[in-house]
């Protein structure tokens, strides 16, 4: 029986992740697949570093010995940043290897370019963990939403920036001791600007923005604010109201025109998003015939994003209607 051949590359907290829900869970997905899974590489920049963790697999920091290797079917891709994930895509994607990535910001700007390669050379690509971690809104719009006009979508898509404002509403915090404690646990990274400062929800709403209206708005025209000058204060003033403050990703489509922002946002009680707390993301979308949806669930860590990019190997490799060798089913419209 054929083995399907997969490699990681990154192997910190979402890379990690995807390997250990490959070996916990290889009878299911055998049975979703028809074929065993091996994990047979790993890159990372320091292979001395992870040596002994992870059974079989070769570590390597020589993205060649993985693109190259023709027995390698499959690449999940769990680098921080737009290089050098970039380049080492395109090399995987031209030597014919399926590609699942959880990188927003290298996404962001070249999922377009990298989705118009893969249909080039007959492979698939899936972000799913790219936008609001477990929530598989990719697949929602992709297969559920075909006849719906979108026309608007709002979201809390960074669990850090959401958690931080849970803590200063509900202890009064200080948005310093919230950002401590979020770091203390792991939420935010010992540099928390890409959460705070929204760059993180930006770039998820700009593939969300590219997936459903087919394009982008012009970055320089987004609106995006940080939360760093939330006070506990305004969050009380907010409650008196039966408001709470939000850090909203907003996307509009009107008349042929798209126009979005990031920024804090008090919601009153009655909208889907009032009652999203700690790190949880949701995403709110107006369809023309559906109407209201929201979707919500966990936003970050390692196992949300390792479910997003293992049912995206599901979708590409456990379909009868997908052939062996399947193309891009999942890429942008």
């Amino acid at each position: 029986m054929k083995t399907l051949s997969v490699a990681i590359l990154g192997f910190g907290t979402v890379g990690s992740g995807v390997y250990e829900t490959i070996q916990r869970h290889q009878n299911r997905l055998q049975k979703i697949t028809g074929f065993p899974i091996s994990v047979s590489a790993i890159l990372v920049e320091h292979p001395e570093k992870h040596q002994n963790k992870a059974g079989d697999a070769i570590i390597t920091a020589d993205i060649d010995k993985i693109a190259s290797n023709p027995a390698i079917d499959v690449v999940f891709e769990a680098i921080v940043g737009r290089e050098p994930a970039f380049t080492y895509l395109k090399h995987c994607i031209e030597k014919g290897k399926h590609i699942i990535t959880a990188n927003k910001e290298m996404f962001a700007f070249h999922g377009k370019e990298l989705t118009e390669l893969a249909a080039r050379n007959q492979v698939t690509i899936g972000f799913e963990a790219t936008t609001a971690g477990g929530i598989p809104i990719i697949q929602t719009v992709k297969r559920l939403l075909n006849v719906n006009q979108i026309d608007k979508l709002q979201a809390i898509l960074n669990g850090t920036s959401n958690y931080i404002l849970t803590k200063m509403r509900e202890e009064k915090a200080t948005f310093s001791h919230a950002l401590k404690e979020a770091q203390q646990l792991g939420y935010a990274e010992a540099d928390p600007t890409n959460d705070i400062e929204g760059y993180d929800a930006f770039y998820k709403l700009m593939i969300l923005s590219e997936l459903i209206f087919a394009k982008q708005p012009v970055w320089k025209k987004v609106r995006r604010t940080g939360i760093t000058g939330i006070t506990p204060e305004m969050h009380i003033e907010e409650a008196h109201a039966n408001r709470r403050i939000k850090h909203i990703a907003e996307i509009t489509f009107t008349n042929d025109t798209i126009s979005a922002s990031i920024e804090p946002v008090a919601v009153p009680e009655t909208h889907p998003l009032y009652a999203i707390d700690g790190v949880s993301n949701a995403i709110h979308l107006q369809a023309d015939i559906l109407g209201p949806l929201t979707l919500v669930g966990p936003g970050a860590g390692s196992l949300p994003t390792a479910s997003a990019m293992i049912e995206d190997f599901c979708h590409i490799w456990g379909h009868p209607e997908v052939p062996a060798s399947p193309v891009a089913a999942l890429a942008f419209p």
